[in-house]
């Protein structure tokens, strides 16, 4: 399969896609989220598969959703900003419900949808220099895939969530279960193959109902309703019109993201 923004290969029953916009830092647009899908859909049907490992290509795994190619969208009125909302939870929640396993590897950035695509995986391998947050309310934006509280604690989630903390280490995403594991720079790939292989060893109908049963857990719970509600939440931000997002998505459209986020500690400095 040809694409343009990730790489999917296969070496022996281990997947492998690759976020492949080096140049934007593997930020995410509405082509990626088709490719996914359609790597997915390819992935979960073939037999000879039986894990699915997730990194990114250049300088950083994710550093979230394209906010430039959001802005030119132009998405106007609350339907179509819940059809687009909606269409980006599902995709990062297919790493989730996928039957196979999947597994990330994370080096520098995680951020925003990064970080949620991160998050969706089963496990998640980051190297030293990984860097993971939600900057989203930094921008005026929302949170797409509300998947932090599942894992942490409230004051731990309020804290990224509501200061837009987008500089937590690896260590300190391991020393509170985010990540799995933490290796050196450069030796992410090689562990994450690893694992990928060792539970790839595994009977997969075993494997396939025992994260099946996992996952049903979290639906008990009340894991979609909660997701469900967190799109209201980000339906009603981006919907929301006032004078500051206002200002802030003009320069954003004219002059860029640095642009706009000196305009906005500028003028909270004043």
């Amino acid at each position: 399969m040809t694409f343009q923004t990730i790489e999917l290969d296969q070496q022996g029953p281990v997947a492998i896609i690759t976020l492949n916009r080096p140049q934007k830092l593997n930020s995410i647009n509405k082509t990626m989220l088709q490719e996914l899908e359609s790597a997915l859909d390819s992935i979960e049907a073939n037999d000879s598969i039986y894990t699915l490992l997730l990194n990114g290509h250049g300088k950083a795994f994710c550093a979230g959703f394209d906010l430039q190619a959001g802005v030119d969208a132009n998405r106007q009125g609350e339907q179509e900003w819940r059809t687009a909302i909606q269409y980006d939870v599902d995709v990062i929640m297919r790493f989730w419900h996928c039957p196979k396993p999947t597994i990330a590897v994370v080096h520098s950035y995680a951020l925003a949808g990064g970080f949620e695509l991160a998050l969706a995986c089963d496990m998640t391998i980051s190297e030293s220099n990984g860097l993971f947050g939600e900057p989203e309310v930094r921008f005026g934006s929302s949170i797409a895939a509300l998947l932090l509280p599942w894992y942490t604690n409230p004051k731990r989630s309020k804290k990224m969530l509501l200061s837009g903390q987008d500089r937590m280490t690896a260590q300190e995403a391991l020393d509170i279960g985010i990540v799995n594991e933490v290796v050196d720079e450069g030796e992410g790939l090689t562990r994450g193959l690893q694992l990928a292989q060792e539970i790839a060893l595994m009977d997969p109908d075993s494997v396939r109902l025992t994260k099946q049963a996992i996952n049903k857990t979290y639906e008990i719970m009340g894991m979609s309703r909660a997701l469900a509600m967190g799109i209201d939440t980000s339906v009603e931000i981006e919907t929301t019109e006032t004078d500051l997002r206002r200002q802030f998505n003009q320069i954003l459209r004219d002059q860029g993201m640095k642009a706009a986020l000196a305009w906005r500690e500028k003028r909270l400095q004043q």
